[in-house]
């Protein structure tokens, strides 16, 4: 994983909207391979990733019936925790 690439705000939103086709094996082979060159160099969206993994691992654990409720708060808040890390990070890379 390089640290020496440097990718836009822009592009990283964009490859958050799509990691659940991803992993779900929705997306064309372009966009896959797209996909994976950015998360080579890219630890901020390869940390949303991971917890985006970990969210579905739990939510297939849950083995809801009926109707599901809102996200248990610790999971929202993780999960909107990586988010505005990522962006954070993304910012802090854009200003140096």
């Amino acid at each position: 994983m390089g640290s020496d690439h440097h990718h836009s705000g822009a592009e990283c939103q964009e490859v958050f909207t799509k990691l659940s086709e991803y992993l779900d094996q929705e997306l064309p082979e372009g966009d896959c391979e797209r996909l994976r060159e950015h998360l080579e160099g890219c630890a901020p969206c390869i940390e949303f990733l991971n917890s985006l993994k970990q969210s579905i691992h739990l939510c297939k654990e849950l083995q809801l019936t009926g109707k599901p409720g809102p996200l248990p708060e610790p999971l929202k808040s993780r999960m909107l925790e990586c988010y505005r890390k990522a962006l954070a990070s993304k910012r802090g890379k854009l200003e140096s």
